[in-house]
Formats: structure tokens, C-alpha cells, sequence
């Protein structure tokens, strides 16, 4: 097994999620299967309980596990599965150690940080490494190892002493460092001290890169790269400038060509590795695909514009998996993405009292958009400027996606203003409301919020008539599929009936037939709701259908996916090989 650990130096969110993802995807160029471990410092067991605007989005992974939004970009990027176990926290390997203390696993030993808690963190390392992540039994050839943080923090601290002991335990022919260090620009030119200063403390605490990836908002020049060099002990070539280019989808081509294959050819001797010529190939194809969408990006020219309605949209980190799912949708379509971020709370009444100008900008940025898209979120705050919006797009037929929230959000819209259910609401937003259409689900707990939600992927069936659904047609023409969850709260079966009657039809439900998991309008261009988060299965080269779906009607283009999606076979239709 060959390890590649990605730190950072100077700021955090410099982009190693990113520069990790991309070295990720260029090994698996060559034919090598590739997975990825993120390292998070913090005490939580996981994601799940905190704020997305303290940490961003909490993804979700098909093990129902809650976890850093970094893992999402390795599972976008690299097109593999991974599991609760990829993601490393200070909080899951001190309760690993103390409950082995208890059980009295070491032998009346002092259970201390050294050795016991970097042991504990090697293991867990290599024992990850090797579980098989792209849908086969093969065992991975390369682990990407990203530390989150900032290296100097204290609480990163036990993870670097980790990885330190690390990189003896495997060898140096199956350890490679790179660290990702700001470079900033001040009155034009590029300043150096910052990314030696942080490699000095890297190096004092017993890591040496082998690889520095500068982080730069314009391109480095020679003389900064031969300075860092010179004072950073690496050679120039290993000193790597990784500028700000169109998109994220350009940085595997930005490290090509400064020689990130070359180095890890040689450095871990992977021409000496027997690959099956069906691996090499596919390699081949995956980055010949690759260039194909960079070069759609950069030739295209016509905008598809999309009103993002959410409640935290101070940090767009926060629905990083929605923008990355609607940016690689609008590059299948070949159109260029521009989000409207509208804060929901903006379009309620009592905004346009309190600050008028958010109000009012607030409602020209939706009714200007081509399709509206309402993400998942909790909570009452700005629920109501969700409606507003998706009543906007089903009386004006404006394309619109909810998603979890914004699926129960367009179920509240119809009760109210179609079905006339007097102040219709969820238990959730309104725990006095006498007709609910949104209830809690039976089985959830209401007294813990760590992991007590419906999690991770489950599945979904298209019901029998369904056949004019516009989603089922972009899933191919299946009735059965799987997509991952998220939630507290499901729609009322008392009022199913109700609202299918009045034209709001649940296409699909779970597989107890119990759930609603999917709301589509007939007479619209397109009106889809889905529980469950379809942006947790995006790929950059293979699309979220529901997304997809949004784009392709809010650029004109739905006919033409739709056509281009589903093909007849022994007369059931199967997603195209295309996708």
C-alpha cells in the first residue's frame, strides 16, 4: 500500500480537499484503484450535530455515517464508496482507546498519547486503507491521507506525532507528504515568508514535505519558486504553483503538467506494479473524459442561472454538494452555472419592514431565475420565505427542485394554497398545528441529535402509472433505485390521498410503500420534490438525475437529456451508457 498524506500550513480551507481529490484522480488515471481518509481534529464523533454555518455541510455516506464535506469532493472526484471509517476524528479514537482501556485491552499499562493514541491512529490508517471502495473486492493500490487543520494547531497534534511514526512504519518507497501552504499576493507581489515559516514548523515536528503545493491567486514565478525552494529544503521542481483556474476541474490538469505523475512514478516505483490492461484502460477512458468536460467548460458560453433558497447561505460551504451537483449538471448540459444565493428570510413579509432593499433584491433575483432550487436545512428560520418560493414556481411554472426541507416545503405550499388546508405546517415548524402534513417520524428519537436520524442510502420505487414522471425518465425507466437520506420529519399518510387526487402525485415512496420519497406535478416543466439528498450521489461525470432534471429544464435543454438518457432494450428502458 502506498500513501500519500496532504497537510496544510498558514490557513485553513486553502484548498487541500481539493489538490487531494485531484492527485486522487490522476493516480486512478494510470489504472491504480485509489481511496481517501480525511483526518478531522475536533472532539465531535462526527459531523452530524454541527452547525453548517460553523463547519459547512455535514455529508452523508451510504453507511448512513455523518462526516466532513471533504469526503464528498473524494467521492465526486474519484467515483468510489466510501464508509464511516474514512473519516478520522480526535473524538472516534479517544472513545476507540478508552473503551479498550476499560475492557482492559492494556494490560494495566498507563494508557498515554504516546504510544497509545498514535498506535491507535496508525491502525485505524491501515486497516481503512485496505477496504475495497470501487464497488469491487480489489484491494486499494494508493491511500490518500488528508490531515484537516492547520498543522501547528494543538489539537492536530496527536495526528501529526501519528504520522511521523508513520512514515517509518511503512517506508519511504510508500510515503509521500504533500504540503498545501498559502502564498499571498500584496501589492502585486508574491509573498514567500509565510509558506517558510510553515514548513519550518513542519519539519520541527519531525515531517519533511516531499511535495510544497503553493496556493496562489495568480500564477508563481520562477524567482518565488527557486526562494521557496532554497529556504524549504525541497528541490525547485517538487515546488508546485497551484493558481486559481476556472474551475476546480482544472487542478488535475494544472498538476499534471508540472509532473505530479513523473514524481510518484519514481517515488513509489509504480511502474513496477502488474496492472490487468482492463484497469490501464480504464484509466485511460476516465481521463480522456476528464478532458472532454474541461473542454465543454471552457467552450461554453450560453448561462443557466439557479436561485439557490436557503437559510445558510453566509457560508456557501454549507450546500457545497448542491453547487458541485448543479455545476457538473450544467457542464453536461454545456451551459455555465451562475447561482443566485438568495437568503430565505429575505423573501418573508417582515423582511420587506425590516430592510426593504434585501426584500426587494431578494424577490427581483428569483423571479429573474431559470429554475429554483430549495435545499434540505432545520429549523422554522426562513421556512417561509421557502414557500413563498415555491409557490413562485409552481404558479409560474418556473422550474423548481426541493430537496428533504424543500420537498416537505412544496408539500406545505400545495396544502395551503391548493388543497386550502387552513395554516397547513410541519410538526417541526409548528408543534401546535392542528393539521400537520408534516409529521416526525415514528421511530426517531427525540432526545438525542448525534446519528438518530433516517440516515444513509435506502431505497425508493417508482409507482405503477408512473411511466409520465419527467425524474423516473431520467433515471432511465427504472422503478427501483437507491439514493441516501437525511431526516427527521416525512409527509402525513393521512393526507396522501388528498393531495393525489388534487394533482400533486407522489411518484415514488419506499419500499414499504409507506414513505413518500419523491412529489412530481404533471402540468409543469418541471416541479420535483425528493426526500432524500440526490446531491450525496452527484458524480463529476455521471450527474444527480433530480439536478440534472433542474438544469436541463431551466436551460431548454430537458427534451434533449431525456432523449439522450433513456434507450429501449428488449423494451425496458436502462440508463444509457452515456452516463
Amino acid at each position: 500500500m502506498k500513501y500519500v498524506v496532504v497537510s496544510g500550513g498558514v490557513i485553513s480551507g486553502i484548498g487541500k480537499g481539493v489538490i487531494a481529490s485531484s492527485t486522487g484522480l490522476l493516480l486512478k488515471t494510470m489504472g491504480l484503484n485509489v481511496t481517501s481518509i480525511k483526518i478531522d481534529p475536533y472532539m465531535n464523533i462526527d459531523a452530524g450535530t454541527m452547525s453548517p454555518l460553523e463547519h459547512g455541510e455535514v455529508f452523508t455516506l451510504d453507511d448512513g455515517g455523518e462526516v466532513d464535506l471533504d469526503l464528498g469532493n473524494y467521492e465526486r472526484y474519484l467515483n468510489v464508496t466510501l464508509t464511516k471509517r474514512h473519516n478520522i476524528t480526535t473524538g472516534k479514537v479517544y472513545q476507540q482507546v478508552i473503551e479498550r482501556e476499560r475492557k482492559g485491552d492494556y494490560l494495566g499499562k498507563t494508557v498515554q498519547v504516546v504510544p497509545h493514541l498514535t498506535n491507535a491512529i496508525q491502525d485505524w490508517i491501515e486497516e481503512v486503507a485496505s477496504i475495497p471502495v470501487d464497488g469491487n473486492e480489489e484491494t486499494p493500490d494508493v491511500c490518500i491521507v488528508e490531515l484537516g487543520g492547520t498543522v501547528g494547531d494543538i489539537e492536530s497534534a496527536p495526528f501529526v506525532e501519528a504520522l511521523r511514526q508513520f512514515q517509518f512504519r511503512v517506508g519511504r518507497d510508500n510515503f509521500a507528504l504533500i504540503h498545501v501552504s498559502l502564498v499571498p499576493v500584496i501589492n502585486g507581489e508574491r509573498k514567500t515568508k509565510p509558506t517558510q515559516a510553515a514548513i519550518r514548523d513542519l519539519r520541527s515536528l519531525g515531517l519533511t514535505p516531499d511535495i510544497i503545493a503553493c496556493r496562489c491567486s495568480q500564477e508563481l514565478d520562477q524567482a518565488s519558486i527557486e526562494k521557496i525552494s532554497m529556504f524549504c529544503h525541497v528541490g525547485p521542481d517538487n515546488v508546485w504553483a497551484v493558481h486559481d483556474v476556472n474551475s476546480t476541474y482544472h487542478v488535475p490538469l494544472l498538476l499534471k503538467d508540472q509532473g505530479l505523475l513523473k514524481f510518484f512514478t519514481n517515488r513509489f516505483k509504480l511502474d513496477q506494479i502488474q496492472l490487468s490492461s482492463d484497469r490501464v484502460t480504464r484509466g485511460k477512458d476516465l481521463w480522456s473524459r476528464w478532458l472532454q468536460l474541461t473542454n465543454s467548460h471552457d467552450r461554453s458560453f450560453e448561462t443557466v442561472t439557479i436561485a439557490l433558497v436557503g437559510k445558510y447561505t453566509n457560508l456557501q460551504d454549507s450546500y457545497i454538494s448542491v453547487v458541485k451537483a448543479l455545476e457538473h449538471s450544467a457542464l453536461r448540459c454545456y451551459k455555465k452555472l451562475k447561482i443566485s444565493w438568495i437568503e430565505a428570510t429575505d423573501l418573508e413579509k417582515e423582511s420587506s419592514i425590516k430592510n426593504k432593499i434585501k426584500y426587494h433584491q431578494a424577490w427581483s433575483d428569483l423571479c429573474s431565475a431559470d429554475g429554483i432550487l430549495v435545499p434540505g436545512g432545520f429549523g422554522t428560520r426562513g421556512t417561509e420565505g421557502m414557500i413563498s418560493a415555491a409557490k413562485w414556481a409552481r404558479e409560474n411554472k418556473i422550474p423548481y427542485l426541493g430537496i428533504c426541507l424543500g420537498f416537505q416545503v412544496a408539500v406545505i405550499e400545495y396544502a395551503r394554497n391548493v388543497l386550502r388546508i387552513e395554516n397547513a405546517n410541519s410538526i417541526e415548524l409548528d408543534e401546535t398545528v392542528k393539521e400537520p402534513v408534516v409529521v416526525y417520524m415514528p421511530e426517531i428519537s427525540k432526545t438525542h441529535l448525534g446519528g438518530t436520524m433516517r440516515l444513509g442510502r435506502r431505497p425508493f420505487v417508482f409507482q405503477d402509472g408512473t411511466e409520465w414522471s419527467k425524474l423516473r425518465r431520467l433515471y432511465g425507466g427504472i422503478q427501483r433505485g437507491h439514493e441516501r437520506h437525511r431526516h427527521r420529519y416525512e409527509v402525513s399518510p393521512d393526507h396522501i390521498e388528498r393531495f393525489e387526487k388534487a394533482g400533486c402525485h407522489f411518484v415514488a415512496r419506499d419500499d414499504n410503500n409507506e414513505r413518500m420519497e419523491v412529489l412530481e406535478l404533471k402540468e409543469h416543466p418541471y416541479y420535483v420534490g425528493t426526500q432524500y439528498h440526490p446531491e450525496y450521489l452527484s458524480r463529476v461525470l455521471d450527474p444527480s438525475r433530480p439536478i440534472l432534471g433542474l438544469v436541463a429544464a431551466a436551460s431548454g435543454e430537458l427534451g434533449k437529456i431525456l432523449a439522450e438518457t433513456t434507450k429501449v432494450v428488449n423494451g425496458t428502458e436502462v440508463v444509457s451508457s452515456e452516463f
